[in-house]
């Protein structure tokens, strides 16, 4: 490999850290590096530490990727109202990366980005129709057909985490109520225990996935809940796309022994129409690398092509 001609810049930008490095056009991830986010003090001041860090390697990098979470505008290369990151509505990640290095800088929600780097080359590698699925603070998902992410009217970002699951759940951010999202993430998982046990622990999600492992009631309970609305969920994005996998990634995955077997056998419960063996569910390839990596196949793509795909 030529690092001069087959190297890219990768920037995953969340709400709470940020993650910079270097992928090779094979998707093998050279060079990584973390610093918390710091939302309030503004976007500049992110873009001049990603700047630093990528500057520090000495790599001639060929274009530079962004994923970052949405909702981002992929076409102007702008983030949108990003709850996580107030006051950065409106500025334009791209050409302020572009300016710093004179290269091609590409800009794609988190999720969509993650996607297609599994689906180049992990676990949606040779697929046409694959789903990825970030389970995490929230839910969030990408869907690539044929190679290219899917895009909706105007470029938006489709958003799975926010369908209805239970018209009669919790209240969401979304103007929805009984999302996906309220019911199967982190966040949701967390909060539902931390009620049954009238707070007298905050506990997080991974601390409650270790409580169920010494047989606690309350955290079985609350497993057996979001295992069954996850399942809820799988089932219905299998029968609206019938895509050849799902692939689920994010941080809840490091407790998947406890669930992903008997989401998957909730969510085929409720396919009928869908022919057997027609759709598998699996874990993700890249754990918490898919959102560099995924920034890395964005910027070879943009590359490839020319063009924002």
């Amino acid at each position: 490999m030529d690092l001069f001609t087959d190297t890219y810049g990768a920037v995953d930008i969340g709400g709470t850290k940020i993650a910079v490095g270097l992928v090779t056009a094979t998707g093998q991830l050279l060079e990584r590096e973390e610093f918390p986010t710091n939302p309030e003090a503004g976007p500049l001041d992110a873009i001049n530490r990603i700047t630093s860090i990528l500057k520090t390697t000495g790599a001639k990098i060929g274009a530079i990727g962004i994923g970052c979470t949405g909702p981002v505008d992929p076409l102007s290369g702008t983030i949108g109202d990003v709850a996580l990151l107030p006051g950065w509505q409106g500025f334009p990640l791209t050409s302020a990366l572009q300016e710093a290095f004179n290269l091609p800088v590409a800009l794609e929600n988190d999720c969509d980005a993650a996607a297609l780097a599994e689906a180049t080359w992990g676990s949606g590698n040779d697929l046409s129709r694959f789903l990825f699925v970030s389970l995490s603070t929230g839910i969030g998902a990408g869907l690539i057909l044929d190679g290219k992410i899917y895009r909706g009217a105007n470029g938006t970002h489709p958003e799975p985490g926010h369908m209805t699951i239970d018209p009669t759940g919790p209240n969401c951010y979304c103007g929805a109520q009984g999302c996906w999202e309220t019911l199967a993430s982190g966040t949701a998982l967390a909060k539902w225990h931390n009620q049954q046990t009238e707070g007298s622990h905050q506990l997080s999600a991974h601390q409650i996935f270790a409580l169920a492992r010494t047989g606690d009631p309350v955290a079985l309970q609350t497993l057996y809940r979001f295992t069954h609305y996850l399942g809820i969920g799988l089932a219905n994005l299998t029968t609206l796309y019938a895509p050849n996998r799902i692939a689920l990634g994010g941080g809840l995955m490091a407790s998947q022994d406890l669930f992903l077997a008997k989401a998957q056998t909730q969510a085929f419960a409720r396919t009928g129409l869908i022919p057997a063996n027609t759709v598998t569910i699996v874990s993700a390839a890249f754990g918490s690398n898919a959102g560099l990596l995924g920034a890395g196949a964005v910027a070879q793509l943009h590359v490839e092509l020319g063009k924002l795909y």
